[in-house]
């Protein structure tokens, strides 16, 4: 099948180049011409494990095309998928600027029946908007051309994205024509011979359903948090009662990790825009305000225990940072619990230095030369007055304590992310503090 996808950032790239796998003529199309000419030589704007040489695999085959292009890109394809950003506007609302720029230019070029599909993440009653979008193009044209507009919203996550796409647990497909509801089966027939479920439904629950996934796993994700906040304050132990709720199968342990908060491009801003598309609809939604709310509190929880520890006056005191991205396997730092953790400590006088396997180059967009970038994991420890944990990343879950104890000033260790056993560390001879856990 013939397919444009427009936009190359996360979703764009990483669906064109799994649909390209598959066996389909894919073009990617991207108005930054720099990235076009990166991607064409190999150059991967993000990290994403596999990513890489499936890109420079199906390039090399030529499945996979990358142009500025999107007039050819158009013309030539059956199925035009739309993967431009929707940001969060000043209200917290998704901006659909740069989709509805992308329905107009399809609506320019487009030269015979298209589907055009909304694989961006966006609010309800986003594809009537796309369709009023190309129409008045086709009207301006002076033309009469058949098309259909589909909601096919992604569920990847960062860090595994390949293999969600490639293997997915279900695929959601709104439309509104039989006819094109059969097309986008077959697009999606080999990625569900395992027998994964593909849900065909209207557009505005198709859009609806993308928005509620991300709202349910934030909402998780903060309600273990509170409970984990209760058991410091109660003195029960946020590890136990995670073993005692997961275990029933109607809850599950997926999701329930307590640390300091979600973060990444997609749980912030989509949780945000569902309450206003809720607000713009007459509804208040109670439940996902909590969940922000607790959400940012969270992400200064490590922060006020270092405060707690040293005090408001931080200056001459250096700590070490284990990870930067919102989670492991991305480098991805958008919204990312690090970013208030180290803002907080510049802004009470304290040094910093950090390590991150992937992250640093982003972390240099955002910090540049405020705080000082490791090597590698032990580097970062040299003089240091504590560590903080702040990413799971798997390099530092059997780090020799030892050598950590003997790099820092003081043995003191801050975990984010509750990856060690409280009494094994008093045992090594360190200080530490987690969440929702006693000693």
């Amino acid at each position: 099948m013939k397919i444009s996808v427009i936009g190359t950032g996360y979703v764009g790239l990483v669906s064109g180049t799994c649909f390209a796998e598959m066996g389909n003529d894919v073009v990617c199309v991207d108005i930054d011409s720099n990235k076009i000419e990166n991607l064409k030589n190999g150059i991967i704007p993000i990290y994403e494990p596999g990513l890489e040489e499936m890109v420079k695999r199906n390039y090399k085959e030529q499945r996979l095309q990358f142009t500025t292009d999107i007039r050819t890109a158009v013309e030539s394809s059956l199925v035009n998928f739309i993967a431009v950003g929707t940001p969060p506007g000043e209200d917290g609302s998704a901006d659909l600027r740069y989709v509805l720029n992308v329905a107009r230019d399809i609506g320019k070029y487009m030269n015979g029946y298209k589907i055009i599909v909304d694989k961006s993440t966006v609010p309800v009653g986003t594809a009537e908007r796309v369709k009023k979008a190309i129409s008045e193009q086709l009207e301006e044209r002076g033309v009469s051309l058949e098309f259909d507009v589909v909601s096919n919203p992604e569920f990847l996550k960062e860090g595994a994205a390949v293999e969600d796409f490639m293997r997915p647990d279900r695929i959601v497909i709104g439309v509104e024509d039989v006819r094109t509801a059969e097309i986008m089966k077959q697009l999606y027939e080999f990625f569900v011979k395992n027998g994964n479920p593909v849900y065909i439904m209207d557009l505005k629950s198709a859009e609806m359903t993308k928005y509620a996934a991300n709202a349910m796993l934030a909402t998780k994700i903060s309600f273990i948090n509170e409970i984990a906040n209760i058991c410091e304050s109660v003195g029960a132990n946020v590890d136990l009662v995670r073993l005692g709720i997961g275990s029933d199968s109607r809850i599950g342990y997926k999701f329930l990790y307590p640390g300091v908060g979600y973060g990444g491009s997609c749980f912030p801003k989509d949780v945000q825009a569902l309450i206003r598309t809720a607000d713009a609809s007459g509804y208040s939604t109670r439940i996902l305000k909590a969940v922000e709310e607790v959400n940012f509190d969270q992400k200064s929880l490590l922060l006020k225990k270092i405060i707690s520890r040293y005090g408001e006056d931080l200056k001459g005191k250096m700590f070490a940072i284990w990870g930067l991205a919102f989670k492991p396997k991305t480098d991805d730092m958008r919204e990312a619990p690090s970013i208030v953790i180290i803002r907080g400590l510049l802004e009470r006088g304290a040094e910093i230095r950090v390590y991150d396997p992937e992250a640093t180059k982003e972390a240099r967009k955002i910090f540049g030369e405020r705080i000082d970038y490791a090597e590698n994991n032990y580097e970062v420890l040299r003089d240091a007055d504590a560590v903080v944990l702040v990413t799971e990343w798997n390099i530092f879950r059997n780090s020799d304590f030892d050598k950590v104890k003997s790099l820092l000033k003081e043995a003191v260790v801050f975990d984010g992310r509750n990856q060690y056993s409280p009494s094994e560390m008093l045992q090594k001879g360190f200080e530490y503090y987690s969440i929702g856990r006693q000693i």
